[in-house]
């Protein structure tokens, strides 16, 4: 049995003899009671998506997964495709599955893939992720002077992030995945 501390997006939890992943989790303190966990989970079995809240004090049976590094090949369809570098083996999961990290996917990223008696349930993402800014408006004499410090860039899997306005197309930018923002130029 685990605490609700250990809950976080990819763990599997067993719920009513069905197993779930968890795909959103926050941890709230109000001020006055006590401290709860609030998720959303999806069943491996059915793909029913439910939502439970967890007092702190509960205990929760937490399923043990294992965790492989793997190579994103591609998106097709809402089926994201991984392969496993050893092996070469590949393993798809649905898109529901992955959930916003499906963004920051781009060809060839290496991630962390939960497997649970074989199937793919849960990635992790990098902390942060280099991409080429295929997208990126010229700075305009005066934009700082306006409080215009940041521009809307693309980048070449097409995500849209606020980077300086000193960031030019063809230039390389690092991405942090837990908060989508630009984080540095990479080198």
């Amino acid at each position: 049995m685990a605490s609700t501390s250990d809950v976080k997006k990819g763990v599997v939890i067993k719920h009513q003899g069905d197993l779930f992943v968890v795909v959103e989790f926050q941890h709230v303190n109000p001020g006055k009671g006590s401290a709860f966990v609030r998720t959303r989970m999806k069943s491996l079995g059915s793909g029913k998506v439910i939502e439970i809240t967890y007092k702190t004090s509960e205990n929760i049976d937490v399923v043990s997964v294992s965790f492989q590094t793997m190579q994103y090949l591609y998106e097709n369809a809402g089926v994201y495709s991984f392969m496993d570098m050893t092996s070469y083996e590949q393993v798809e999961m649905d898109a529901d599955l992955i959930g916003d990290d499906g963004k920051y996917l781009k060809e060839g990223l290496e991630v962390i893939v939960g497997m649970y008696e074989g199937k793919p349930v849960s990635i992790q993402l990098p902390k942060k992720i280099k991409y080429k800014v295929v997208e990126a408006p010229p700075a305009v004499k005066g934009d700082s002077a306006a409080g215009n410090v940041t521009k809307e860039i693309v980048l070449d899997n097409g995500l849209k992030i606020q980077a300086p306005i000193f960031i030019k197309e063809g230039e390389e930018v690092m991405v942090n995945t837990e908060s989508g923002s630009y984080s540095e130029r990479a080198n």
